[in-house]
């Protein structure tokens, strides 16, 4: 059982899934026009919105971030057959791999920002890394639900296995000349991004193909892991949408 919260990853599941939502939670203190938009659109799926007082709401939920708005629902089927993905998606395939991310608001903007890139699949080591929780699921924004999530033993045999499947693995680094506009980005790519602070580790940087850097200008140096991968995830969009035109 799932417990999702926020306006946008329960609307989301609603939307992608509603048979799957077996309870929807609402504040019964609020009487705002937010809410009622909310409470509308799950009616409007053939759900039920239970008002509850704000106590039950944050049991629920389990903290008080939760606007309001708190659902229960089955887990949705995704594939977790990486390969399966890859083949289906063949030349156009786009991968995001994430080497030990830690910090949930990360992981939650890094699978916001890879749905609305068009990543087919999100790729997770299952040490060292944070899993979909419902912080997770609430900063993704609904892309959770929607978004594959593969977790794997072994991150750098695994990235051999996307190698030859025939993806070309690009690993973020910022002593490298090289820049993410130097590369060619049309044909299947697995971007590999590092852990906060620590960037990539030594094994996982070794089995990239080619390491890259997004070229700053500012006093920074280095990007949030989810501002990175959004540059590059959208780069790589830019470079295929121009290429289709």
């Amino acid at each position: 059982m799932a417990i999702l919260y926020g306006f946008h990853a329960v609307l989301a599941r609603v939307k992608s899934a509603p048979s799957s939502v077996e309870e929807v939670l609402v504040d019964s203190s609020r009487r705002d026009k937010r809410m009622q938009q909310f409470i509308d659109k799950v009616q409007a799926a053939g759900l039920k919105c239970s008002a509850v007082d704000a106590d039950r709401l944050e049991k629920a939920a389990g903290h008080r971030q939760h606007q309001g708005v708190v659902a229960f629902a089955k887990t949705v089927a995704k594939s977790d057959d990486l390969f399966e993905i890859i083949t289906t998606h063949g030349k156009n395939t786009l991968l995001l791999v994430l080497d030990g991310i830690t910090d949930p608001h990360n992981l939650g903007a890094c699978l916001r920002s890879a749905d609305a890139a068009g990543v087919h699949a999100v790729v997770l080591p299952k040490d060292k890394s944070v899993g979909v929780t419902p912080v997770v699921a609430k900063v993704a924004s609904g892309a959770a639900e929607t978004m594959p999530v593969i977790t794997v033993t072994n991150l750098a045999r695994t990235l051999q296995e996307i190698q030859d499947a025939g993806v070309w693995c690009i690993g973020t680094a910022g002593e490298t000349e090289r820049t993410l506009y130097d590369v060619d980005l049309k044909g299947p790519i697995a971007w590999v991004m590092g852990a906060e602070g620590e960037g990539l580790r030594r094994l996982t940087r070794e089995r990239c193909d080619e390491l890259v850097q997004i070229p700053m200008v500012g006093t920074v140096e280095s990007l949030n892991v989810s501002v990175a991968s959004s540059v590059c995830l959208f780069e790589t969009l830019r470079q295929r949408q121009f290429a289709r035109a």
